[in-house]
């Protein structure tokens, strides 16, 4: 008997073993890892929420209903979506931890994030090969990582392209800005587009990146710009030269942006003046002026830079379908909103990445980098100029050789909606940006 059950047992044995072997040979790979047709990608995209600083939940749900659309169509040549998503909350600590999370589940990619923390994120996920798709660009790393791909030229950019659109309005410019690391390096960005219109350089003022009080720095701004003929200028001169004496007043706070002008108004409303005042995308957007009042918000006529065409532009149309097909009643996705319109760009540029594969063929992280560093252009539906980030696609913008698209859009509040600013075509401000010193 004994002999019997050892040979019964040693039969089972086998049999589970030979069927395991089967098993992975006609799966190809595990789930949740990668391989080819009928296998699953996993990707992550990770953006702080319910923090006291900035939040971009609309990037984390901008991808889960990407993936319920790209799955509801069979997924990306035959494989299936797999995203994953984490709370950075803004800090250090949050941005490692995401980073560990998304090697743990053997992530091929992080797509369409937000972080601050660059350093936290980009060293874990450098040393296990995963590429960085489409962040924010809120980061200095995201702009001189070899395992970085970013979609837009990020606060560089936006910054320098303010620069350009106030030199052109404004005698005087402050910029508010946080008192942080990565808030260091705006003036020198914004003064880098003042420079190029032979305006003076921006006063700098910093805030406390938490605060909820802003009256100092509001003071402080209005009184920076108080030389510049805020009242608008002396007799007899055109409306043009008066509009170019007129202080102006640009604020670069995320969600903060709108407690700042609100002491802004009450400040200036005491003294009597109407400064121009001016942000850019992520700072200030449509749902925020929807939010304020429409036709009667206090950004009524703010000057705004964006990475993107107008919100109203009919190359969204195919993002706000899938978020009215597939977000489900989740308010956290506005088809306005810089953070989910990123995102859906940088799934855009991995569903692009995924199709150059070759049918069966196993993708793994360092694949999809090599692919990324290799290919030719990839098209974003009109969105962004076509991307590439060869060698030969770099430009020599110091402290942020990884731009690679440079594009910016002037825009304005009129009648409470952001649109295209009159006599202004989009502008790639690489040229400005490589005249600048370097700022990260």
């Amino acid at each position: 008997m004994t002999d019997w059950r050892r040979a019964a047992t040693l039969s089972r044995t086998f049999l589970a073993t030979a069927t395991g072997a089967a098993l992975v040979v006609g799966c190809g790979a595990i789930p949740g890892g990668s391989g080819g047709p009928g296998d699953t990608l996993t990707v992550m995209t990770f953006a702080p929420e319910g923090t006291k600083a900035t939040n971009m939940p609309g990037m984390t749900a901008m991808a889960k209903a990407y993936e319920r659309w790209v799955n509801s169509k069979g997924g990306i040549n035959g494989r299936k979506l797999r995203v994953l998503t984490c709370n950075e909350r803004n800090t250090p600590a949050g941005a490692a931890d995401c980073a560990r999370k998304a090697i743990s589940e053997k992530a091929v990619a992080v797509v369409g994030s937000y972080s601050q923390h660059g350093r936290a994120f980009m060293a874990p996920l450098e040393a296990e090969g995963i590429p960085f798709i489409g962040g924010y660009g809120v980061s200095s790393e995201e702009f001189q990582s070899t395992l970085s791909y970013p979609v837009n030229g990020g606060q560089p950019v936006l910054l320098a392209g303010a620069g350009h659109q106030l030199g052109r309005a404004c005698g005087q410019v402050s910029i508010v800005r946080p008192d942080t690391l990565a808030g260091d390096s705006m003036p020198v960005l914004l003064n880098a587009g003042l420079k190029a219109n032979k305006a003076p350089e921006a006063s700098d003022i910093r805030a406390a990146e938490d605060t909820a009080d802003f009256s100092a720095p509001a003071r402080e701004a209005l009184a920076d710009t108080a030389g510049a003929g805020g009242a608008g200028g002396a007799g007899g001169a055109s409306a043009k030269e008066k509009d170019k004496e007129k202080g102006c007043v640009t604020a670069v706070l995320g969600e903060r942006t709108e407690t700042f002008f609100d002491a802004f108004r009450r400040a200036a409303a005491e003294k009597q003046r109407t400064p121009q005042i001016s942000s850019v995308l992520g700072s200030v957007s449509q749902a925020l002026v929807n939010r304020t009042g429409g036709k009667e918000s206090p950004f009524e006529g703010a000057f705004l830079t964006s990475w993107y065409p107008v919100s109203n532009d009919p190359l969204w149309d195919p993002m706000r379908k899938v978020i009215s097909e597939h977000s489900f009643g989740d308010d956290g996705v506005d088809p306005d909103d810089s953070g989910a319109q990123t995102t859906w760009i940088a799934y855009t540029v991995l569903d692009e990445v995924v199709k150059r594969f070759k049918d069966g063929e196993d993708i793994t992280a360092r694949k999809v980098a090599r692919v990324l560093n290799q290919s030719e252009k990839i098209r974003t539906g009109g969105l962004t100029p076509d991307l590439s980030w060869r060698y030969q696609d770099m430009r020599a913008v110091a402290g942020f050789p990884r731009i690679v698209n440079g594009q910016v859009t002037f825009q304005i509040v009129r009648s409470g909606r952001l649109v295209a600013q009159p006599g202004e075509e989009s502008m790639d401000m690489t040229p400005t940006l490589e005249q600048a010193p370097r700022a990260a």
